[in-house]
């Protein structure tokens, strides 16, 4: 048998290859945008794609699915409940699909959705008992799925039924069983990951919280409180991977000249800046949004830009455009128009203009020092409600990041605003958004609230 784990950080998601070397064959489970390394690694170890099976229909990111089906005639297998809209084979609780030697033993386990499924991985040569469960969004490493990315609505009916799950289909396997599940830290489809890839079903047994609740009103409450953010975005690339993604192709280089990028700009396009932060300070062009091109560009793009916005990438280099363009298209931005390959001294030679200057980053003194002076900033905290009642800076207004875009419109662009989160990374997310809005001060701060406290600074709680 043959097994890959595929993980991509900053939005934590994990997909794997499955096969048998010997009968020359391969299932990739929940494959994302970037399908390159599937077929390259199946290419390396002598097989051929046969199979990709979704353990469910994702909200965080669109499934590579239909691209890997076009480019290697694989068959795309999803539980009946899934109501996918795309050429697919149902499974249902108790198929098995054999690859070779191995076995894959399909459950059903809903809980997170309606339609997941937990895939039981056999070695025929080794043993008949399971020796690995692929869990997809079930359970995680000191983690269970979030119930809530259906809808709000169906959440406890969800938690209700992960319960089941849990109890009926994970408690009864052996302890020696090997857990690999369909998220690790980073992802906001569980409310406290790990950061370990895999774990056995014996630790989980006996130290994963989901699993010490041996209640099913208990399990429920516990399911549905303290729940992060929703990812960005995530109705419309649910519905997207429900219909069956537009498959992405083979992504190339596609520099625009100056004029061309201009043309696609008079047509309603923004322009997405990539660079590193210093870069954008130094020069950059009027109305682009800034976000640099790190691990978590795919978290961040959705509560800065509408998702069928047409997008012009100004990026560092080639590379750094293929890896944005895939960092993107997870998360159903694919209508890169390609990138500005003139440099901004061009840009300018043309008569157009440019400007300098960024949002600040300060800390959490600055901010103090700030608050104490006439004319402080309005203070904007995108922490989710629960986590603003554990404590907040004085007066800070609650705008959580999922909402920020939508209640914005009528702040005062002349009105210097500081945007603070946990730790600086959501903020920097909402005060990029700000930038682009026009807004003449914004100040991200560095370091977040635990910053604030760690400095000693009073908090508030309401």
């Amino acid at each position: 048998m043959y097994l890959q784990q595929f993980f991509i950080p900053g939005l934590g998601c994990a997909s794997y290859l499955v096969g048998c070397e010997g009968a020359g064959v391969a299932a990739v489970i929940d494959p994302d945008r970037d399908i390159r390394k599937y077929l390259d690694t199946a290419a390396e170890h002598g097989m051929t794609i046969t199979h990709i099976i979704e353990t469910h229909l994702h909200a965080d990111h669109v499934s590579g699915n239909t691209d890997l089906a076009e480019r290697t005639g694989a068959k795309i297998y999803v539980h009946e409940a899934a109501n996918a809209g795309f050429a697919h084979q149902a499974l249902k609780g108790g198929d098995v699909i054999t690859l070779g030697n191995v076995e894959l033993r399909m459950r059903h386990t809903p809980g997170h959705t309606p339609e997941s499924l937990t895939i039981l991985v056999v070695d025929k040569t080794r043993a008949d008992e399971p020796w690995m469960a692929m869990t997809g969004d079930t359970l995680f490493v000191g983690d269970a799925g979030r119930p809530d990315l259906v809808g709000i609505e169906a959440a406890r009916g969800l938690a209700g039924q992960m319960f089941t799950s849990l109890k009926d289909e994970y408690l009864t396997l052996n302890d020696g069983v090997m857990i690999l599940p369909g998220h690790g830290a980073g992802s906001l489809c569980g409310k406290s990951i790990g950061s370990v890839l895999s774990t056995t079903m014996g630790y989980e047994r006996h130290h994963n919280p989901a699993l010490q609740i041996h209640d099913h009103d208990d399990y429920v409450e516990f399911a549905i409180s303290g729940l992060p953010e929703q990812p960005g975005n995530f109705k419309r690339i649910k519905q997207i991977n429900r219909q069956g993604p537009r498959p992405l192709g083979d992504v190339q280089p596609r520099g625009l000249s100056t004029q061309d990028a201009v043309s696609i700009f008079r047509q309603g396009a923004a322009l997405l800046d990539l660079r590193s932060k210093a870069a954008f300070k130094a020069k950059h062009i009027p109305g682009a949004v800034h976000m640099e091109a790190d691990d978590q560009l795919s978290n961040r793009i959705g509560f800065v830009l509408p998702p069928d916005i047409r997008l012009v990438l100004m990026v560092e280099n080639e590379a750094d455009y293929i890896k944005a363009v895939y960092s993107l298209a997870r998360v159903g931005y694919d209508q890169i128009a390609g990138y500005l390959a003139d440099s901004l001294a061009q840009w300018e030679a043309l008569g157009l203009p440019t400007t300098a200057g960024d949002v600040r980053d300060i800390d959490a003194q600055e901010l103090s020092d700030l608050l104490a002076k006439e004319n402080p900033p309005l203070v904007v905290d995108v922490r989710e409600t629960w986590e603003y009642a554990q404590g907040h800076v004085p007066g800070a207004r609650l705008i959580p990041l999922g909402e920020f875009a939508h209640k914005v419109g009528g702040f005062d662009l002349t009105h210097p605003v500081a945007v603070i989160c946990a730790t600086g990374s959501r903020s920097q997310s909402a005060a990029a958004l700000l930038g682009q809005k026009g807004f003449e001060t914004v100040y991200n701060i560095v370091g977040g609230t635990l910053g604030w406290m760690q400095s000693g600074l009073p908090l508030e709680r309401n």
